[in-house]
């Protein structure tokens, strides 16, 4: 296994234990509460929501990561530590889900649970925006398939979540629902709106694409 090889299988667990860990803030309607169960079900309407929403968007997050790596041939100790700072807000995003669920239906909390969302994700974008810079500055660690000149084009699309992110951190102060909601959304545009990784003339029918920075 090359160098990229070994960053990607690494990152790949981290994705996997995160992505999995919101299922685990979904609880099991109890029978001592005296409710029915289709009352508690409907009553756990903000922990679906959160779960949805975070699994969309750990999952594109992931293809991003994985589809940027597959044009890595080799690795150096700055990339290693963004894909690690890449990796804690990944991980850390389960705990910000949970804030989420646990308050989205509260009258008092849910804007500054879902804006301490959004901040997480600004944090995401931006760390994902270094990590394409730092590809893109010298081009070296990408492998021979990719153009480095138009790559570095790219990078004012690749910084799009810098842009919206903040946004909506400061919607969620007037509306949580909708904004955690958009939060899914533009996840889901991310998965059908791919930006390619610039290929050289010979090296088109390896071309393959990479949607910017969630």
């Amino acid at each position: 296994m090359n160098e990229s090889g070994r960053v990607e299988a690494f990152s790949d667990g981290v994705f996997a234990i995160a992505i999995t860990l919101l299922i685990l803030d979904v609880k099991a309607p109890s029978q001592s509460t005296g409710k029915s169960l289709a009352h508690q079900l409907a009553h756990q309407w903000p922990q679906y929501d959160a779960y949805v929403v975070s699994f969309l968007v750990i999952g594109i997050m992931w293809a991003n990561h994985h589809q940027v790596f597959s044009f890595v041939a080799r690795v150096d100790r700055v990339l290693l530590f963004l894909n690690l700072l890449l990796l804690m807000g990944v991980s850390a995003l389960p705990w910000a889900t949970s804030v989420v669920s646990g308050y989205l239906d509260q009258p008092k909390g849910a804007e500054l649970a879902v804006a301490l969302y959004g901040g997480f994700m600004v944090a995401h974008a931006l760390t994902f925006q270094a990590l394409w810079w730092w590809l893109t500055r010298t081009g070296h660690l990408f492998d021979a398939r990719v153009d480095e000149v138009l790559a570095r084009g790219t990078r004012a699309r690749f910084a799009l979540g810098t842009v919206v992110y903040p946004i909506l951190v400061g919607l969620s102060f007037v509306n949580a629902v909708l904004t955690l909601a958009l939060h899914g959304a533009i996840a889901i545009y991310y998965a059908f709106n791919q930006l390619r990784v610039p290929i050289k003339p010979q090296a088109d029918g390896d071309a393959e694409a990479v949607q910017p920075a969630s």
